[in-house]
């Protein structure tokens, strides 16, 4: 019987891993980066939303490319254009200059963690993939998790081009592991498949109602996510006037312990749990400690504590909805455009989690924050029934 090989599905993850690197490293360069370039908060913005931007508009688009090019030959250049774009970043004289650097390590991103996937799910036994696709969820908090740590205890007294070098030179380090293990690996060789036109393809994924729900589902988990993660440095410094590196550290430790629930999604739909149990029973306890993060009366130490629980928790939420894929896809074939539809929706979902947030904070205080927690997380549950149901009658994604 054929086995997985967990060696190579460590490399895989790894390089999703290090591809992150180049997302968490720039939320604790930015006072760095404004007082040595000048840039404008709208132009940091910029700086903070352009790989999302990337994903949100062509996740599905570079997933069927992928599987034209070739997905192991996607994911070598993407890691490739990860080392260039910020090694390039790092030397530039202007914000825009810099600006150009990101679109480039955010179609390096996107490459890469597009093509993975599919990857992923070739070389795994059926019996473990959603222990695979479980491991493959904790590739964001991780990455971006451990270079925004990198970035925080480093950049204090040095530039910022140091977290740039950073990451160029981590994903160098992997570009070199890829080379040596994934590209002549004969596990990872395409199985030849009839293939449809690009766009004939794209609207079949696009009008499945599984592919649609658990884009919705992950848009709706990445904007509360990104809401609470992306205003938890201002809470701090505000209300516990904490330094802006404490902070950040507190920051990234909330984000890596998303990792935990990842690795709890696979373990506890291995072990028999429904999806809908994994993602409901998540999404409505963290809905009231969301809330809690936000609203007045609670000690401001407190509040940490339910960002650090709500994040460890809800991160089950990734790892059921990875998992799903394989089940709701239209067609087997159709796997990595469906992961395609997946970031474009989570990527959605992170860009406008943070600008309505801060309009409900202009407008009505730090209480208003939780009515965005409240109705992503109540979206997120009703998309989980849905899937349930989906899954219950059996009917083809």
């Amino acid at each position: 019987m054929r086995r997985t090989p967990w060696a190579l599905v460590g490399l895989l993850v790894a390089a999703g891993i290090v591809a992150a690197f180049h997302v968490g490293k720039v939320p604790p360069a930015l006072p760095s980066i404004r007082a040595e370039l000048g840039a404008t908060l709208r132009q940091a913005g910029w700086l903070l939303s352009t790989v999302n931007l990337i994903t949100a508009v062509g996740g599905m688009a570079i997933a069927l490319t992928a599987d034209r090019f070739g997905h192991r030959r996607l994911a070598v250049l993407g890691t490739a254009l990860g080392v260039l774009a910020s090694v390039l970043g790092a030397f530039a004289s202007s914000v825009d200059g810099l600006l150009v650097s990101r679109v480039f390590e955010g179609l390096g991103f996107i490459t890469v963690v597009a093509a993975i996937p599919t990857l992923l799910l070739r070389i795994a036994r059926v019996e473990d993939q959603r222990l695979v696709m479980a491991l493959w969820t904790t590739y964001m908090p991780a990455g971006a998790g451990a270079m925004m740590l990198i970035s925080a205890l480093v950049l204090p007294g040095t530039s910022w081009r140091i977290a740039w070098f950073v990451a160029a030179a981590v994903s160098a380090l992997m570009l070199g592991a890829l080379l040596w293990r994934a590209v002549p690996s004969r596990e990872l060789d395409a199985i030849p498949v009839a293939r449809r036109p690009v766009l004939h393809e794209m609207a079949e994924v696009a009008s499945s109602g599984g592919p649609l729900a658990i884009a919705l589902c992950f848009g709706a988990y990445s904007c509360c996510w990104f809401a609470v993660v992306g205003f938890l440095p201002t809470l701090q410094i505000e209300r516990l006037h904490l330094a802006t590196s404490t902070a950040a550290i507190v920051t990234a430790v909330v984000t890596i312990v998303n990792v935990g629930g990842n690795l709890a999604a696979g373990w506890l739909l291995r072990h028999g749990v429904q999806r809908v149990t994994v993602i409901v029973g998540a999404a409505v306890p963290m809905a009231f400690c969301a809330a809690g993060i936000f609203v007045d009366g609670l000690p401001d130490l407190v509040r940490l504590l339910l960002a650090g629980i709500y994040s460890a928790v809800i991160g089950v939420v990734p790892g059921a909805l990875f998992t799903a894929i394989p089940v709701h896809a239209p067609r087997p074939q159709l796997a990595g455009a469906s992961t395609g539809l997946l970031m474009q929706g989570s990527n959605i979902g992170a860009l406008l989690g943070p600008p309505i947030t801060g309009a409900l904070v202009s407008a009505g205080g730090w209480p208003a924050a939780a009515w965005l927690t409240s109705v992503s997380l109540g979206i997120a549950a009703a998309a989980g029934v849905f899937l349930h149901w989906r899954e219950r009658r059996k009917v083809p994604a």
